[in-house]
């Protein structure tokens, strides 16, 4: 027995690397067969994976640095072949390089065979080769090509079709397929060897490709300050990865030669267009200022503006003088057709320009005056004074006539003379206008000049430039490597899969052991609780099969060597210790948090084994809700309930003698258990009890659920709380720690239950060697 005040006192330790390993190793099962089935797994991943290759080549980026100058020449040698090399790896991983290496190597259609697990790239080894007329670099078809005879091969499993279609092709002819048009060359490879041999075709999308290429590319500079490049390759055919590196270099060189010649006759072209456009334009300027001086008459500006300020002023004063005898004439016709002034007299000499008008005016003036004096003398009867007034009202028409044809006449004037002098303004306001407009053609035909000129220079420095063009990267190793694959690495599949075989289980075993919050054994509970600790009974995980379904619970045998019997011996001496001075310890009690943690097992098989210790034992139920311990032992009228509630009862007429020990069973089901064990009387039986026996061990209630457990608890010398590993939450412990600092139940010690085979002892892993052909006694046969 050991007691737990000064554990719990101290810092808790983890679990140790030797409890893990042995926890582990217990394992060893699931162990064996994680390894079996991963390392299975890895070897067909390595049977069936296709073999890739490695190849690289070593190019050297040519610039001013490493080139035998030419004399005189060498600014322009360094403007134009000047190159970056960190452009220039950017430029190998570029998209357009790899998709014209891609189209000019065909390696977006693919040639395969099946050799065992595993398919093996042909590439130009296959016995075929098939074009598609009608594809489209996206299309993507696949479909298996199996030579027939010498003039025919049959094309089957096309990809994406439903329903199995086989078609059968003589070489060199043209199938005709809904996906398009199919044409079977064959190659030098083809003869018998591979007749019904299939061969797998794969037409992928070039940008698929081109992207896979670029991901298996690489590009390494040697140094930080140095321009020589190592690329590398990997593929499924070496001799496919060697073409792709040799064409990716050259293709990379016609594109940098391209691009600066490019550059170069563009620059030439664009210079020859200019000139001609230059030219057009100064000889078109030249012409402008000739059509500008003719169409606008213009020799001198100064003097043209003299002489527009002439003709302003002129038709200016024109202008004038009309609209003074229109105003004159207004004002006559205003005054003849006023009926108030009809016997006034017409004015005379008003300035007016028309003389006839003048003339009728003094007529009629003439007339008028005549006709008032003849009135001074007559009346207005008189005839010669109506001849007179009839005379001067057709006259007095007659000059409004005049009068009207005369505004008509001055406004005609007026305007033509508004607009000549409107038309020399003008002549005079665009005289500044024509004279920066003269400027502006006389700059540009000096413009149209200059550069004119300067674009001659630059014809012939582009002519330079473009003679010294050059490639870029010269090969220093083309692409090379070794005939044994990279990869798959058989040594490091199968190792990683036996790695993985034992890191899954024992991840998961860790993992369930880690988050287990369940009291797995001794050492959870000597971490957590200072309860003295009487022992632990092992899980016979044989004897459950063998019990499983009856209510068996005998698991002690009196000359037995296993190690359920050896745990309730050492239980039964821990129980020694427990006694207190001076008093007697016979009445031995069981409870436990919850139902189900071996109470009665443990109390039936401790009962055994005290009685093969030759003391006398009786075992009592004092659970009287259930019985659970009475019906392992048959079905009994009499027990503890009706000796509690009968006086009448004695202790003989409820005891049951069996085969090793005395029994009492709980009895007839009570309404009021609690009451009845509160009763005076079960202390006079346990009293009673006492005289007979040695031992007198009472299974009782779980605590915490019902009262029974307390209240009986009184008589009690040794109180067993049983704990269920595998079932009791650790954070329950605290509870039971509380129990037993508040002195609930008396002399408290625990036992643990059910605990593994390979837990038993302090730490995971540590038993207490009394198993088989170990420890006291004889090895069973």
């Amino acid at each position: 027995m050991q007691t737990n005040k000064s554990t719990v006192n101290k810092d808790e330790q983890g679990i140790n690397l030797v409890d893990l390993l042995l926890y582990l190793a217990s394992k060893w099962k699931w162990f064996l067969l994680s390894v079996l089935i991963c390392g299975g797994i890895a070897w067909y991943r390595y049977a069936s994976a296709p073999l890739i290759f490695f190849r690289s080549a070593t190019v050297i980026i040519k610039d001013p640095s490493n080139k035998t100058s030419t004399a005189g020449l060498d600014r322009y040698d360094n403007f134009i072949n000047k190159v970056n090399v960190a452009n220039e790896i950017l430029q190998f991983r570029s998209k357009k390089l790899m998709r014209e290496v891609v189209s000019r190597v065909h390696a977006d259609v693919s040639y395969s065979k099946k050799d065992g697990l595993r398919t093996d790239e042909l590439y130009t080894q296959s016995p075929v080769t098939v074009s598609f007329p009608d594809a489209t670099p996206e299309q993507q078809l696949a479909f298996t090509v199996t030579p027939k005879d010498e003039q025919t091969v049959v094309l089957s499993d096309f990809a994406g079709q439903e329903r199995e279609e086989e078609y059968t092709a003589g070489l060199n002819d043209t199938l005709s397929l809904k996906n398009g048009r199919i044409v079977v060359t064959p190659t030098n490879f083809y003869g018998k060897n591979w007749y019904k041999v299939p061969i797998r075709v794969q037409k992928r999308s070039l940008e698929a490709m081109v992207a896979y290429y670029q991901g298996s590319m690489g590009i390494r500079q040697e140094e930080e300050e140095a321009s020589i490049l190592t690329l590398s390759l990997k593929d499924l055919s070496a001799a496919r990865a060697e073409d792709m590196l040799n064409m990716l270099i050259t293709v990379y060189n016609e594109e940098a030669i391209k691009d600066k010649n490019q550059i170069a006759v563009n620059t030439a072209n664009f210079i020859n267009e200019r000139l001609i456009i230059i030219g057009e334009e100064l000889g078109d300027v030249e012409s402008d200022l000739e059509s500008f001086k003719r169409d606008n008459q213009v020799v001198d500006i100064s003097s043209s503006a003299s002489m527009y300020m002439s003709e302003t002023q002129k038709y200016g004063a024109d202008a004038m003088e009309l609209e003074t005898q229109l105003r004159l004439a207004e004002y006559i016709k205003d005054y003849l057709t006023d009926p108030r002034k009809e016997t006034d007299l017409i004015p005379a000499n008003t300035g007016i320009s028309d003389m006839n008008i003048e003339s009728q005016i003094t007529l009629y003036n003439t007339i008028k005056l005549k006709r008032d004096r003849l009135i001074d003398d007559s009346s207005d009867s008189n005839p010669v004074v109506e001849e007179l007034n009839n005379s001067l009202r057709a006259m007095k028409q007659s000059i409004i006539r005049a009068v009207d044809n005369m505004v008509v006449s001055i406004n005609v004037k007026r305007n033509d003379a508004q607009h000549r002098e409107r038309r020399a303004q003008s002549r005079v306001a665009s005289i500044p206008a024509k004279e920066r407009q003269m400027l502006s053609i006389e700059r540009q035909q000096k413009i149209k000049e200059s550069l004119y000129l300067f674009l001659l220079n630059r014809r012939e420095e582009n002519a330079l430039s473009q003679a010294m063009a050059d490639n870029n990267a010269r090969v220093i190793d083309g692409a090379e490597g070794s005939d044994a694959p990279i990869s798959p690495s058989r040594n490091r599949i199968l190792l990683l899969g036996v790695l993985v075989g034992i890191a899954l289980p024992g991840i998961a075993f860790l993992t369930v052991l880690f988050m287990d919050t369940r009291v797995r054994g001794r050492k959870d509970i000597e971490k957590a609780v200072s309860v003295p600790f009487l022992g632990e009974i092992p899980l016979d995980k044989e004897a459950a099969k063998r019990n499983k379904g009856k209510k068996e619970t005998l698991a002690v045998h009196e000359q037995g060597d296993d190690i359920v019997s050896e745990a309730f011996r050492i239980l039964r001496t821990n129980m020694t210790f427990m006694a207190k001075k001076g008093k007697a310890m016979q009445v031995i009690t069981f409870t436990s948090f919850n139902p189900g943690a071996g109470k009665t097992f443990i109390s039936h098989n401790l009962a055994l084994s005290l009685v093969y210790a030759r003391k006398r034992v009786i075992l009592v139920d004092l659970d009287i809700r259930k019985g659970t311990l009475s019906r392992h032992f048959g079905k009994h009228v009499n027990g503890v309930t009706n000796y509690l509630s009968d006086p009448t009862v004695r202790a003989d007429d409820i005891i049951r003698h069996m085969e090793h020990f005395d029994i009492i069973p709980s009895g007839t089901v009570a309404p009021n258990p609690a009451e009845l064990l509160m009763d005076d009387r079960l202390d006079e039986l346990m009293d009673e009890l006492r005289t007979r026996y040695d031992y007198i061990i009472a299974d009782n209630v779980p605590v915490g659920l019902v009262a029974d457990a307390a209240i009986a608890n009184r008589i009690a010398d040794l109180t067993i709380f049983v704990v269920r590993a595998g079932r009791l939450d650790r954070r329950q412990l605290p509870d039971i720690e509380q129990l037993y600092e508040n002195k609930q139940l008396k002399n408290m010690a625990l036992v643990l239950n059910g605990v593994a085979p390979h837990r038993r002892g302090y730490g995971y892993g540590y038993g207490y060697g009394y198993g088989n052909g170990y420890g006291y006694g004889k090895k069973k046969k």
